[in-house]
């Protein structure tokens, strides 16, 4: 190969190649998962009650991941002074995506929760890249026979409709259904705000069936620290990210925007001490609808997010 560049192998900058989730290696034998993490695509958004288009989420995320492929040993943040995903100690593969059967929700749903199952069963972390806010309910459903959860939603919305015209699977009910289940110990809803998806009586519900709902305003009253004091200490958590829970000035791809968001600090610092305070088990990010992200910036959010998170959930475990 002399001559073409590839004496010392290939320089694989992140325009190049193949699109996996940071670069990763793929693996499409779902029985042959041997990794610490395992990233699935759930690109399903039959369940979105306005703007649809979340079902391109999952390759958007991938192709903006690129960006953090690097293609060294690892991500070194000198704030923390600590190099995150050093590929040596951490190791991440790339599943593909879950089948979507069109206009199917119960088939789709139930395609993406094997997925989960296999990955828990693998006993890697699942981190799942939506899709609209529905996908979390098969991912939660795959969790029935594990240790119980407490789910932490970072969102703009509450999503905890219990039913509306006979959809009980939507975007809009995927926190009453987690609620629901006896392994989900309690809720911590973070950043719902402004005129809500869900009425006053489903707010009512929720802090009834153990949930603690903050507003970002009231989330930045208490602090980082003050919001985490709040979440169950010593848990697993489930976390499940709304890219709407952004301000839709860094987040302008998503199908229900909702002014007055977080910024990227403030939910990385949470993340951060959230994995410090428990064992995070498993990670959605979802509602990135890439027709309305001209400029990328939404998916190049939800990859720097999901590299970061994964991060430091893996360095918390040591």
């Amino acid at each position: 190969m002399s001559g073409h560049g590839y004496e010392n192998g290939r320089l694989n900058l992140p325009f190049v190649g193949i699109c996996t989730f940071g670069k990763n290696p793929y693996v499409e034998d779902w029985d042959a998962i041997d990794a610490d993490v395992a990233i699935l695509g759930a690109p399903f958004d039959f369940g979105a009650q306005w703007r649809s288009g979340a079902r391109m989420g999952p390759r958007a995320i991938r192709e903006a991941s690129t960006l953090f492929s690097f293609g060294h040993a690892g991500a070194y943040d000198h704030e923390d002074d600590v190099t995150y995903l050093d590929p040596t100690k951490v190791s991440i593969v790339d599943l593909g995506d879950a089948d979507i059967i069109h206009t199917d929700t119960i088939q789709s749903h139930a395609n993406i929760e094997y997925g989960v199952r296999k990955i828990l069963a693998a006993g890697a972390l699942p981190v799942v890249l939506g899709g609209d806010h529905s996908v979390n309910i098969p991912c939660i459903n795959a969790f029935d026979d594990q240790d119980p959860i407490h789910l932490v939603q970072i969102d703009a919305h509450l999503d905890f409709v219990d039913e509306r015209h006979g959809v009980r699977y939507g975007h809009g009910n995927p926190m009453r259904r987690a609620a629901e289940k006896p392994y989900v110990t309690g809720l911590s809803q973070i950043g719902i705000r402004n005129v809500s998806s869900t009425a006053k009586d489903g707010y009512e519900d929720a802090r009834a069936m153990g949930s603690d709902i903050q507003s970002v305003r009231q989330m930045r009253a208490l602090g980082v620290d003050g919001m985490l004091a709040r979440i169950p200490a010593g848990q697993r958590y489930y976390l499940t990210i709304d890219i709407d829970a952004f301000d839709p000035s860094i987040a302008p791809g998503t199908g229900t925007p909702s002014h007055g968001g977080f910024h990227y600090y403030e939910v990385l610092e949470l993340i951060a001490g959230l994995a410090k305070r428990g064992q995070i088990v498993g990670i959605d990010l979802v509602e990135v609808a890439p027709d309305y992200d001209h400029s990328g910036i939404t998916a190049i959010l939800a990859a720097q997010l999901l590299m970061n998170t994964i991060g430091r959930v893996m360095h918390a475990r040591g």
